[in-house]
């Protein structure tokens, strides 16, 4: 990529001196997407050095926007301040220093907070180049949904083909693409979900059980009764005991979100500690020997080479046909409390996004 900048007005600008104002969303503390999530006005900002100006075509929202709201997450903010996780879009501005990327040039950022406004100024180190023709809405649900999905089962797990995982929420951001992943590489999946969901779960190409199932891990071995080769968990708690009971010998549990269902707000961290706790047992249980060759790990995506190589891949198998994101809702910014709202309500599938 060229390291200059493209010498003409960017987007947004005339002549170089007008500068669009700024459009974003503020969540102003713990409670209800209606009532503390808000658009606002502000100046677009100008980038600093070694750091680049982003007109965002599409910004995902999620569950840690949720964990957010209710002050439930385990890197919580301080209110108030910008949400979204994950972004698509153009740069419109380079700023000082910067080598590798220019003006006009579309990219994907997880910049864990700050995705939902028009503009938004990022370290240019941390982004990742997205193809032109692919639509924003799909390749920001590749960013932190698909990448996730990718490492939990490529980099993480490594399953052989021919051999069976389980997927909990199978119809959400993360548990669809994991599910496609999965199906490509030639594993049959269980996914869980509710009964309503079924039906998308089959065309995903996994069998459906209703994750509300009293003896879930009984059921899981009458599909499977050797186990399965791993087992994919974002809900955490005691259900990470069933889990660590579906699998065969060599597998392996992952826990790579925990639900806040039940816990007051302001309880940051204790919605991930039984999934710490079972984590640094099961370690220390398998250095002994006692597992059986089964383990236990926690997942958090970040940033990095083996972000950009993957997203890179996922890039790719979306253009190519073999990974379809499915898009639950498309918002606009002053949509932002709705998108929370529909996720708080468990009738999506996929994933929510707002296009500025």
């Amino acid at each position: 990529m060229s390291t200059e900048s493209a010498g003409r007005p960017a987007p947004g600008t005339t002549g170089g001196t007008r500068r669009a104002a700024n459009t974003l969303v503020r969540m102003t503390g713990s409670g209800t997407p209606e009532e503390r999530i808000h658009t606002d006005g502000g100046p677009r900002p100008a980038p600093g050095k070694d750091r680049v100006l982003v007109e965002v075509e599409a910004a995902g929202v999620s569950f840690a926007e949720v964990q957010m709201l209710q002050h439930l997450h385990p890197f919580p903010p301080a209110f108030p301040f910008v949400p979204g996780y994950d972004l698509v879009g153009r740069i419109v501005e380079v700023g000082p220093g910067v080598t590798g990327w220019k003006t006009g040039d579309r990219i994907a950022a997880m910049p864990r907070q700050g995705a939902w406004q028009r503009f938004v100024e990022l370290p240019a180190k941390t982004l990742a180049a997205v193809p032109a023709t692919l639509d924003a809405a799909v390749a920001v649900a590749l960013v932190v949904n698909g990448v996730t999905a990718y490492q939990m089962l490529h980099r993480l797990t490594r399953p052989r083909p021919g051999g069976t995982v389980l997927v909990h929420g199978a119809s959400g951001g993360v548990g669809a693409l994991l599910t496609q992943l999965a199906v490509h590489h030639g594993l049959r999946v269980i996914g869980t979900a509710s009964p309503a969901k079924h039906d998308a779960v089959r065309e995903l190409g996994a069998e459906p059980l209703d994750y509300r199932t009293p003896d879930l891990a009984a059921a899981v071995r009458a599909l499977a009764p050797e186990g399965v080769q791993a087992v994919f968990d974002h809900i955490g708690g005691r259900g990470l005991d069933a889990g660590w009971a579906m699998l065969a010998p060599g597998g392996t549990l992952v826990s790579f979100d925990s639900s806040v269902a039940g816990y007051r707000p302001g309880q940051w961290f204790r919605p991930h500690v039984p999934a710490l706790r079972r984590t640094a047992a099961r370690f220390f249980a398998r250095l002994l020997g006692l597992t059986g060759g089964r383990r236990m790990s926690m997942y958090y995506v970040k940033p990095g080479p083996d972000f950009n190589a993957d997203y890179a891949e996922l890039c790719r198998l979306a253009e190519d046909g073999v990974l379809t994101p499915r898009i639950a809702g498309r918002h606009p910014l002053d949509g932002a409390a709705a998108a929370v709202r529909a996720l708080l309500d468990g009738s999506s599938v996929g994933k929510h996004v707002l296009t500025p």
